[in-house]
């Protein structure tokens, strides 16, 4: 009874190039959302490679941008770099000093048992300032605020030669004016307890010394390198990292670790701003530990980071035989 009923919608069904054209899209729709779910499912169980197609690697930072030089944005993010500096090496500084005064027995009179904040405030202050600073200006200049940093992330083909030596200039200056009001508002003091320069400590050769600043720079720069790699972002978003917070913490430890050795530079500005306020003979004939080792650790771990776990060297490689 209903054969010329279903016989008629049939045949009217096939002859809608409307509904057929519906049809195609719905189930080309429903195969693309299965094989998205099924890619992502392999990932996360990490039974397959993060697929090309879901992501790219951002294109390297040209060596010499001269347009850079026409942005406002340049001249804004080196102002971010020297005012986060500036403050950087403003509070960190007040903390090392107020530590010797409070540990001082003739300045002490009060409580002389009182330990001050110790060595482990003195790691707190640095590694907690440089993720308060890092977390405001991450937007603005990427938050490096320290010169070995800057070297580690132009190594990696983050930042342009231009902007580099920008953030470096901008750096060292900001260190140099935070120090510089630490010695305006406490002359006596600053002068009296070295004016939180970094120094090789006795019973250390420069050679530890040295180690010691590489060391602690490449697990600063391999653990922003980590933090801030844009694939970890796409292919980790279900592990939420706030950057600025494993940054002052590698911070954190490094300074409980060198603080004895050395007081603790892997900042080439921390370390110049200070020598340059404090200027006495001992400051500036270490000097050179606190700019080799920095860069030299800068280097590795961009080095490490960028062309053997991320094995951009093959990827290269491998496009230039494609194309040869």
């Amino acid at each position: 009874m209903f054969a010329p009923y279903i016989h008629s919608l049939s045949l009217s069904l096939s002859l809608s190039p409307l509904f057929t054209h519906s049809l195609n899209e719905h189930f080309h729709s429903l195969k693309h959302n299965m094989t998205k779910d099924i890619e992502t499912t392999a990932e996360q169980g990490g039974g397959a490679e993060f697929s090309a197609k879901d992501y790219h690697d951002p294109p390297p930072a040209p060596l010499i941008d001269m347009e850079e030089l026409t942005k406002w944005s340049l001249y804004r993010a080196a102002i971010a770099e020297f005012i986060a500096t500036l403050l950087f090496l403003y509070v960190t500084v007040l903390t090392v000093i107020g530590y010797k005064v409070q540990t001082d027995p003739v300045k002490n009179t009060n409580d002389p048992d009182c330990g001050g904040v110790g060595i482990l405030g003195i790691a707190w202050a640095f590694g907690g300032m440089i993720f308060i600073l890092v977390y405001c200006t991450a937007g603005i200049s990427g938050g490096h605020i320290n010169p070995a940093v800057t070297f580690g992330l132009f190594v990696g083909r983050k930042v342009s030669l231009i902007r580099a030596l920008l953030y470096m200039v901008a750096q060292c200056l900001g260190a140099i004016c935070g120090c510089g009001l630490v010695k305006a508002f406490q002359k006596t003091y600053y002068n009296s307890y070295g004016g939180g320069a970094n120094e090789l400590q006795d019973g250390f050769n420069k050679g530890t010394g040295l180690g010691a600043e590489i060391i602690g720079t490449f697990v600063l720069v391999y653990t922003v390198f980590s933090a801030t790699d844009p694939k970890r972002s796409a292919r980790d978003s279900h592990v939420p990292v706030l950057a600025p917070l494993p940054i002052g913490f590698a911070v954190f430890m490094v300074h409980l670790a060198t603080i004895p050795i050395t007081g603790t530079g892997i900042n080439p500005a921390r370390s110049f701003g200070a020598a340059v306020i404090y200027n006495q003979e001992k400051a500036w004939d270490d000097q050179w530990i606190f700019w080799v080792g920095p860069f030299i650790g800068a280097f590795v771990a961009a080095f490490y980071h960028q062309y053997i776990l991320r094995a951009a060297a093959i990827k290269a490689l491998g496009s230039f035989r494609s194309n040869a």
